[in-house]
């Protein structure tokens, strides 16, 4: 589910199952660096993204913590996720995710570079590097990404291997402020 789909009540739940249900391991033929597979285990809280031509990248949740439904890797506490490049060490700092569409986005720092998944529409969010946009990605929170590279920028593998790992981990798109300050509010009425 993406954040534009996740319930108002803050519940959370531990997720433990790590039966063939918890995953699904979706094949992508991505436009620019053919073929690469998409894992995502929401019972073990990780994602792991590799093909032949990016390297390998894996987020995962600290095991035995409290995982939220709504968040496909099941959380957005810094302190609980690791990413890894190719078995290298970065650092992966998702916001809040709270009223803006902004506050979901999701930070990743490696090797002097920044790259930001942040959404732009109810169903979609744009990645960037140091700033500069290279594509656009689609998720729902099922571990099946479609991404569309920009024209006129040259994206590497590293750039896509996290454009995929950040939507599955994370989804992809935000409703409005205005929608969500709404929902809120009308909550808040008997």
């Amino acid at each position: 589910m993406t954040p534009a789909d996740a319930p108002t009540d803050a519940s959370a739940d531990t997720r433990t199952d790590t039966s063939a249900e918890s995953v699904v391991e979706a094949p992508v033929e991505d436009s620019l660096f053919g073929p690469l597979t998409v894992r995502l285990d929401t019972g073990r809280g990780q994602v792991v993204v590799e093909g032949e031509a990016i390297p390998r990248i894996v987020v995962s949740r600290a095991p035995g913590t409290e995982a939220e439904d709504h968040i496909p890797v099941g959380t957005r506490d810094r302190r609980l996720l690791t990413l890894t490049v190719d078995g290298e060490e970065g650092a992966v700092r998702p916001a809040k995710g709270r009223l803006t569409r902004r506050s979901y986005r999701v930070d990743v720092r490696h090797s002097g570079r920044v790259w930001r998944l942040v959404p732009d529409s109810v169903p979609g969010s744009r990645l960037l590097r140091d700033g500069l946009r290279l594509g656009d990605l689609t998720s729902e929170g099922d571990g099946r990404i479609l991404a569309e590279w920009r024209q006129g920028t040259t994206p590497d593998a590293l750039d896509a291997a996290l454009g995929y790992a950040l939507a599955a981990g994370f989804g992809t798109g935000a409703q409005p402020m205005w929608l969500l300050a709404t929902e809120a509010i009308s909550e808040l009425i008997p």
